[in-house]
């Protein structure tokens, strides 16, 4: 049997279509009027912490070297064969300490020569000062004939010759005074130049033996037993270095310099006043050395090379532990008073610039730009921008935005707790190189 639609078919099939949708239409209209409007999603909560203000330590790091206070260069004075090495290598000299012993007969010989040669002037010396009183004595009785002959030679009683005689064995006489004279200078100076020569014999001699010039540690001996040695023979035998106190020395970069004289231009001596702190020497082991370092001295000019300024400290060294050439670390501890310290996970950076979420007391969100100085531990010293006591958020910066409103909770997590034992108990914050104590 066919089915066929008839038109009774068709028009009934629409209209219940129609009653369908219409009726679909008017449930939903129906409902929408029943729920209402959607409602707003609640603010998100955040976690913040207070901006606390503090006394802290500041802390400075510097790759340092050691160095002996004093490194004498051990050099031979005198040119002969070395004898002797009368010390033990790397041990603690005490200044006039032998050292080597070069062999001294040849300065022996020469000491000998030079006394013979003293002695021969000084005979002569002597039988010059004997011409001089013996030409004086004959001048004296040339002088007193001549006295003699004079009265007489008026009263014509002796002829003109007796007179001539007389008063040319005068002059005579005086003209022998006046060599003996020179002859006495001459043996004067032919004895101080033997003395001198003397002298520098017995210098010679002595420099035969080597000694240390200040107490210290002696290095390894270049020179051996046996070896020509001399100015023009050979380099330095050894080198002594006073070690206690030690020398430790670190290049300071022209802006930390300039920094330093900012900060401390209203006081006078500002090299000693910017680096009178605390000292610290952390050794390559990571220890911290227990003696603290005061400052000495700093460089007159920039290295051109290397753009910074030589700073030298001094270190107490007792037991000689430190030696020169050790690589190290130079730590400056500065107390700063009132710092201002957020966490450095509620700082965020963008395009250079670094801002925070600061939540108001209507709990709406500014975000502010600082300026920080250094880190200290896992939180930043906020030098402008904030103020004691603002609220922070320290967890959920990235859900917030400008005026956002917020739902803060206080931050209860083992961070809020470093700050107190960083400042108060004295924990010391991480140190910073000096790239990033700018906050830039």
């Amino acid at each position: 049997m066919k089915n066929v639609l008839t038109r009774e078919h068709v028009f009934g099939a629409g209209a219940f279509a129609f009653l369908f949708v219409t009726g679909a239409a008017i449930g939903v209209v129906g409902c929408g009027r029943k729920t209402g409007p959607p409602m707003a999603p609640p603010p998100p909560t955040v976690k913040v912490v207070e901006v606390v203000q503090r006394d802290i330590p500041i802390f400075t790091e510097w790759v340092a070297t050691t160095d002996g206070l004093v490194n004498a260069t051990i050099r031979a004075q005198v040119q002969g064969y070395l004898l002797t090495k009368n010390y033990r290598e790397g041990d603690f000299v005490r200044k006039g300490q032998l050292l080597f012993e070069i062999d001294p007969r040849p300065f022996e010989a020469a000491v000998k020569q030079a006394q013979g040669t003293l002695s021969q002037s000084e005979a002569a010396l002597n039988q010059a000062k004997a011409a001089v009183v013996h030409s004086k004595a004959q001048h004296f009785i040339a002088q007193t004939n001549l006295a003699r002959v004079k009265p007489l030679a008026e009263e014509h009683a002796i002829s003109q010759m007796d007179l001539d005689n007389a008063l040319g064995a005068e002059r005579s006489a005086q003209a022998d005074v006046v060599g003996a004279q020179a002859s006495s200078g001459a043996a004067e100076a032919a004895v101080a130049a033997a003395r001198a020569a003397l002298e520098r014999a017995e210098l010679d001699l002595s420099f035969t033996k080597i000694t240390s010039p200040v107490d210290g540690i002696a290095g390894i001996a270049t020179g051996q037993i046996g070896d020509l040695v001399g100015p023009a023979q050979t380099g330095p035998l050894t080198t002594v270095s006073t070690v206690d106190p030690i020398l430790v020395y670190f290049g300071m970069s022209e802006q930390d310099y300039i920094e330093t004289i900012k900060k401390y231009a209203s006081e006078t001596g500002i090299i000693e006043h910017g680096l009178a702190v605390e000292h610290q020497l952390i050794l390559a082991d990571g220890s911290v050395f227990p003696q603290a370092g005061t400052f000495y001295a700093m460089d007159r000019q920039v290295d051109l090379t290397t753009g910074t300024l030589r700073v030298e400290l001094i270190f107490p060294n007792p037991g000689n532990v430190l030696r020169p050439g050790q690589f190290a670390r130079v730590r400056a501890v500065e107390q700063q008073k009132g710092a201002l310290l957020v966490p450095q996970r509620a700082v965020t950076e963008l395009q250079g610039l670094r801002q925070v979420a600061v939540v108001g007391a209507d709990n709406t969100v500014e975000m502010r730009p600082v300026k920080t100085s250094v880190q200290a531990g896992t939180y930043w010293v906020v030098e402008q921008g904030l103020s004691a006591g603002e609220r922070v958020v320290s967890d959920g910066t990235e859900k917030v935005r400008q005026g956002m409103l917020v739902n803060p909770a206080p931050d209860t997590g083992t961070a809020g707790q470093e700050t107190q034992e960083t400042t108060q108990s004295g924990a010391r914050p991480q140190p910073v190189s000096p790239a990033d104590s700018t906050g830039r």
